[in-house]
């Protein structure tokens, strides 16, 4: 009976623990729902580029130094990665600055849609 009962303990754990669970929390440290950008700017950035120079441009939102990566993303946005590209020529470009761009980098209008639009900047309070 007892190495019954340590088979079915054994396949339960087996089952469980192979699912794929989805934790929502207020601790975003226990969540495994990737956290969202925040907008720094709900415009684009111009900016000159050097080509062959390696750039990590922000994709948290959190960066001091944007529209590129300071590293805040470590301990403001975990599970979030700057977006690291080379481009070929020099040339000047518009990168995203709402983040929610669908050409990363690149700024492709998104922050003219409703939802950006009416979103807060980051570190803006109603006062």
């Amino acid at each position: 009976m007892n190495m019954l009962l340590n088979k079915l303990d054994h396949r339960w754990i087996r089952l469980t623990l192979g699912q794929h669970w989805i934790t929502a929390s207020v601790s975003s440290k226990l969540s495994t729902i990737p956290p969202q950008p925040v907008i720094p700017s709900k415009k684009p950035f111009k900016v000159e580029l050097v080509g062959g120079k390696r750039y990590s441009w922000c994709t948290c939102g959190h960066s001091k130094k944007q529209p590129f990566c300071d590293g805040a993303h470590k301990t403001k946005a975990q599970g979030l990665s700057p977006l690291r590209f080379v481009p070929e020529k020099d040339s000047t470009v518009w990168l995203c600055g709402c983040k929610y761009t669908n050409n990363q980098p690149y700024c492709d209008g998104t922050h003219k849609q409703d939802f950006i639009v009416s979103a807060p900047l980051h570190g803006q309070t109603d006062a």
